[in-house]
């Protein structure tokens, strides 16, 4: 089949899913997420194929690996969304206008999403998690690194929507070359909203070329502001885990600004980076700070280019800042606009960060870790938008949903 009959194959499916009951489509949540665990074998062997193309060192690497542990968790995930409430359907605002219409805003799916990502073989589960659950279909386009993993995963996926009777073309998986992006981009009249999942190169790349409307998932380039009243406790545990909980990802910590009364604290903040063998680029108070107390083949002087960088490995940056007007400044020039965090005892320092910062989620006193549509009680999530049009921050069910209005009437004709 080509594309383009993909495409319409794609969004005559979509138009059943909106009337299936929500107990029938949870039903086949809970089924994908028995034949996830069912074919455990079958999909870490495929995942091998692709990883055998990779080196462990790619940043990639990590976002590509399928594990048994992963699995399980990403049928966990399914068995989530699957108990949350459905949001079709649900009225937003209804009122009685003077002439007697009865009018009703209600929520329904976006019609066909389309996603276009690269070596992470979870989205495909997530996304079709999420769109099945808000009667959305999805064309998918993962690349070519997880290719294997991808064909394997939509195969186990199309084997449990024909167990419900329902068409394989619910969830479409576009060949992984460059003629399906181009074609995606381009497909006016069959995509009703296109969502990019991985560099900051694929992204700018779709929204500068995309003809069908674009929700960003952006980049994350996370700072952590370490306050002059900060309790060192609990920002060495905050920090460590912002840094080495799992580098690949877009919540993990990239700058830590650090208030200049703390230099002295800075050995002991970093001890536990040091254990993880994280490379450290500092501005030169916080290298003097370190030197001799933090291994100098993980201490590297900082350079401008180290400020502003999403480094998705075991490396962060550390700038010194005489204090919140300095590290808001800073976060304004740099920040993605996808996790940013303070660590502070003074209540007014806290507010004024929480309400300055300019980002789709905004912490005080805990980790940016936690910026994920599971951990936001979403059940999962179809990707972080560091955008403020439609969704912002982790996006789960409401977020792929629009509404209509709906008009019930007595003969009423407009006369003015």
């Amino acid at each position: 089949m080509d594309l383009q009959a993909s495409f319409r194959a794609t969004q005559v499916a979509s138009r059943t899913l909106g009337l299936l009951t929500p107990a029938k489509v949870n039903t086949l949540l809970l089924d994908l997420a028995g034949a996830i665990l069912a074919q455990t074998p079958f999909l870490l062997s495929e995942n091998a194929k692709d990883l055998a193309h990779m080196a462990p060192d790619n940043p990639n690497y990590d976002r590509l690996q399928l594990t048994k542990a992963r699995l399980e968790g990403i049928a966990q995930d399914m068995e989530s969304v699957a108990a949350l409430p459905s949001p079709l359907g649900t009225v937003l605002l209804k009122k009685e206008m003077p002439n007697g219409l009865q009018i009703s805003k209600v929520r329904v799916p976006l019609g066909v999403v389309g996603i276009i990502y690269e070596a992470r073989p979870n989205v495909t589960f997530d996304v079709v998690a999420l769109c099945l659950k808000t009667g959305n279909a999805c064309l998918l386009k993962g690349g070519s690194d997880a290719s294997f993993s991808n064909e394997a995963i939509i195969s186990v996926i199309h084997e449990v929507l024909c167990r419900h009777d329902l068409l394989p073309y619910c969830a479409s998986l576009l060949p992984p070359d460059r003629q399906a992006t181009e074609a995606l981009l381009q497909a006016v009249g069959y995509v009703d909203v296109l969502i990019p999942r991985g560099s900051q190169g694929l992204i700018e790349y779709v929204r500068k070329n995309a003809k069908v409307p674009v929700i960003e998932t952006g980049a994350g380039i996370v700072h952590t502001y370490f306050d002059e009243t900060a309790d060192l406790a609990k920002g060495r545990a905050i920090i460590a885990n912002a840094k080495t909980r799992r580098v690949s990802v877009c919540n993990s910590l990239d700058c830590m600004l650090l208030h200049e009364a703390r230099l002295i604290d800075l050995p002991t903040l970093a001890a536990p980076l040091a254990q993880a063998g994280v490379t450290i680029y500092a501005d030169e108070p916080a290298y003097a700070a370190l030197r001799g107390l933090y291994p100098s083949q993980l201490l590297q002087p900082a350079q401008p280019e180290h400020f502003g960088t999403e480094f998705l490995s075991l490396k962060m940056a550390i700038k010194t800042v005489g204090g919140l007007d300095e590290a808001l400044a800073h976060i304004m020039a740099h920040s993605s606009k996808h996790s940013e965090a303070i660590i502070s005892e003074d209540a007014a320092h806290i507010e004024r960060f929480l309400n300055s910062v300019d980002a789709a989620a905004v912490y005080a006193n805990a980790s940016t870790a936690f910026t994920d549509g599971g951990q936001f009680g979403l059940g999962a999530e179809i990707g972080i938008s560091t955008q403020k049009l439609h969704a912002r921050g982790p996006m789960g069910l409401e977020e792929l949903t629009s509404y209509k209005w709906l008009v019930r009437g007595n003969g009423q004709v407009r006369t003015a």
